[in-house]
């Protein structure tokens, strides 16, 4: 059976109706080699996806799948094992009935598995059997220092030159390196046995509709485009917090931390498309290229400003929801006087004409009281002229609100009348809901990516000067604590982060948007 963290991830991935995905025609046929096919991450999120993408009949009748892994199996203990995960989330939950079976079966007939060392050229060899000469694409599902010798060794195969007419793709987990200089390394070398279109470095946040809609919403609306700038944005949060702890990940985390985990790659993704300019078409490159600027334009903090605009906590032993959750500390494999943070906040400036002046507050972490990723804009005040003399003492905030998990939507906070003989305001929300409106069905985010990928659109993936961009703005963090650590403020478990989060935004006169 599927252990607990496996059911929890599996939560809100699988499609209630299919048919909210399609709307394309089929990708083109092509063979998914897995690496780590025996993985968590294939698991939760690879399979929910290929099993959605199956029932929005999105795959080709000539699609496969090969499982990569030294793991001991076989294609029908493969097929057992996806199979067993997803039942037993759907069994847990009482809605075992709501699986498609014709769309599983689907993908589960297209499952084969090959046992192999990933540093072994026979592995690769056999692979290149299997597929012959028709299209693939390589799903780097592991650890990330297999990352350069698999491609190396898919290159020494002759497994990454196209045949005539099909394709060969790499796409590429997180993370992309753990500085500037190991990121610089990495594209070097992929680029050295391969072309900058056939790899794809993935980041499952802009699957989600809300993050693609953010373009929509602002180039296709009058109303929000000429507002969307310095002289009216006051300021801009972007965060993205969990209510989940490092679980079974802490070797990981503690070479890692939250801001390398999360800030160059995810959150840097948000803050780009949301402070990008209008590129001139839709097309990948064009994107990408005013995404990477904006990342470029992030103004370089001193040693001083490292130390000053940013935060590191780590959480301690809490409780959320009456349950009893350990520290950071004592999660298994984690140092008992670990300075890893599991909490980070940052403010930022970009330093361009549409951005001057304006701040851009960052937080991600861990072990948070509520689950929650968004973007929330702020808009300047109006003047209080005009309601000197009346009982309104405060006008209330203008902000546009980019809900991204758990719910996917936007909402924007004004003021109104409150009915009545004197003039007194209250604040309203206008709410929009993608599941209310559209009838948006549930999924990991990796459906849109995995098609574009089968596709050959770059355009939700970043491009290696992407990358090294966002290494780049925090690098000068990274050198300030190798140099000074500075102190990582404790947490409870189930709150909303360190005190001294808040204290950053309190100095500046402002305040982070309540978690509810």
């Amino acid at each position: 059976m599927a252990d607990n963290a496996q059911l929890r991830a599996l939560d809100a991935t699988l499609a209630r109706d299919p048919a909210t995905l399609s709307g394309a025609p089929p990708a083109p046929a092509a063979t998914l080699v897995i690496f780590g096919g025996s993985g968590d991450l294939t698991k939760r999120l690879l399979m929910p996806a290929l099993y959605n993408l199956s029932a929005a009949k999105l795959l080709d009748p000539g699609f496969a799948v090969l499982g990569v892994d030294r793991v001991e199996g076989d294609d029908a203990s493969w097929r057992h094992s996806q199979t067993e995960t997803i039942t037993s989330f759907l069994a847990a939950r009482g809605h075992a009935s709501n699986l498609d079976n014709d769309a599983w079966v689907w993908v589960c007939d297209r499952l084969a598995y090959l046992q192999g060392d990933l540093e072994d050229p026979a592995t690769y060899a056999a692979i290149g059997k299997k597929l012959e000469q028709g299209s693939a694409v390589f799903y780097l599902a592991v650890s990330d220092r297999f990352f350069a010798p698999i491609i190396d060794h898919l290159a020494e195969a002759g497994l990454l030159s196209e045949p005539e007419g099909h394709c060969r793709r790499v796409v590429i987990e997180k993370p992309f390196g753990h500085d500037l200089i190991s990121a610089q390394a990495l594209n070097q070398r992929i680029l050295k046995v391969m072309d900058e279109n056939q790899v794809f470095r993935i980041d499952h946040f802009l699957g989600k509709e809300t993050v693609q809609n953010i373009m929509a919403l602002r180039f296709s609306n009058g109303i929000f485009e000429p507002l969307w700038k310095r002289d009216h944005i006051d300021h801009v949060q972007i965060t993205a917090l969990e209510t989940v702890g490092v679980e079974k990940r802490g070797h990981f985390y503690e070479h890692t931390g939250a801001l390398r985990d999360m800030v160059p790659n995810h959150m840097f993704q948000l803050l780009a498309m949301t402070a990008m300019e209008a590129p001139n078409s839709f097309d990948a490159d064009a994107v990408r290229s005013e995404k990477a600027k904006v990342i470029e334009a992030i103004r370089p903090l001193s040693a001083a400003q490292a130390m000053a605009d940013v935060v590191r906590g780590q959480y301690a032993a809490g409780t959320l929801n009456g349950t009893t959750l350990p520290g950071y500390r004592q999660e298994p494999d984690v140092a008992p006087d670990s300075t890893a943070e599991t909490y980070v906040a940052l403010k930022l400036g970009i330093d361009n004409w549409r951005w001057a002046g304006v701040p851009f507050y960052i937080r991600t972490g861990k072990r948070t009281h509520t689950r929650k990723t968004e973007i929330a804009i702020h808009f300047k005040q109006a003047p209080y002229a005009l309601f000197r003399d009346t009982p309104v003492e405060r006008l209330t905030p203008n902000i546009l609100t980019l809900h991204i998990q758990p719910r996917e939507g936007a909402s924007l906070q004004f003021s109104a009348k409150v009915p009545g003989p004197k003039v007194h305001l209250g604040p309203v929300t206008m709410d929009f809901s993608y599941a209310d409106y559209f009838g948006a069905s549930n999924s990991t985010g990796y459906e849109t990516l995995l098609y574009d990928v089968f596709i050959g659109d770059n355009t939700l993936f970043q491009r290696a000067d992407n990358i090294e961009a966002g290494w780049a703005a925090v690098q000068p963090i990274l050198d300030a604590w190798a140099e000074t650590e500075g102190e990582v403020h404790p947490y409870y478990a189930g709150t909303a982060g360190p005190t001294q989060a808040d204290r950053l935004l309190a100095r500046d006169g402002r305040s982070w948007m309540k978690l509810t």
